[in-house]
């Protein structure tokens, strides 16, 4: 049940830090705007106390002496994906912190950047927020005042991540993973384009091949023509 409780956690909290990434990258863009710096918040103060909660749960699971080793196992391996997200979800922050005081939206007025992302992000806040309609209450100058808040925050999930460091020690080189990288994507689809991939490669390796003996022939004929001529050079001298 606990494990259970914990895998929930920690899906939510990968669910939304995936979210907040999506919105940071739209800072400054074509995309920005009142809204979304509003969304950023609400979503980063969500990706929090989804964290929080991880915490506590994972914490008080690897302190307990009852645990059996297989459990404690899997665990720790939860406590090596949540540490991944905390780490992500900083970097994401402070990525926003220094777009957003790059980017101010209202004075002074900069020309926004062709980030290559289009569209309004409402619906991805929509979703870390689990709900249907997102509401917006903030005032107009959220992208200022906002940014103070945000430095704070930052600090505080650094600390969180260092008080985290010193409770529980899991050394990530420790943990083994359960399954081979990307093998969740991995499908009926996938299985069948990888083997088409697999052909392309072989017929990319026999045909690397054959450049390889035509190179090898041209380049021993190039060195008969060089060795004939000096000789030829010498003799004349």
């Amino acid at each position: 049940m606990v494990k259970e409780e914990c895998k929930a956690l920690l899906d939510a909290l990968s669910r939304v830090t995936a979210c907040y990434r999506h919105m940071v990258l739209t800072i400054g863009g074509t995309s920005d705007s009142q809204n979304l710096r509003e969304e950023l918040k609400k979503t980063r103060q969500k990706a929090q106390e989804l964290a929080v909660a991880n915490r506590n749960k994972l914490t008080a699971v690897l302190k307990d002496k009852a645990v059996s080793k297989e459990d404690k196992a899997e665990f720790e391996r939860l406590w090596v994906i949540f540490s991944t997200c905390m780490e992500i979800l900083e970097i994401d922050m402070r990525r926003a912190l220094e777009l957003g005081q790059e980017f101010p939206l209202n004075v002074p007025r900069k020309h926004l950047i062709q980030t290559g992302m289009s569209g309004g992000t409402s619906g991805v806040a929509a979703r870390a927020m689990s709900v249907q309609n997102m509401k917006y209450e903030a005032e107009h100058n959220i992208d200022v005042v906002d940014l103070k808040d945000l430095e704070n925050e930052i600090n505080q999930v650094g600390e969180m991540m260092y008080e985290m460091e010193m409770k529980v020690n899991v050394p990530q080189w420790t943990v083994e993973a359960k399954q081979d990288p990307g093998a969740e994507l991995k499908s009926t689809i996938s299985v069948g384009a990888s083997s088409i991939g697999m052909i392309s490669v072989e017929e990319n390796k026999s045909f690397c091949d054959i450049s390889k003996v035509l190179a090898g022939i041209i380049f021993s004929a190039v060195l008969i023509v060089a060795i004939v001529l000096a000789v030829c050079v010498v003799k004349l001298s």
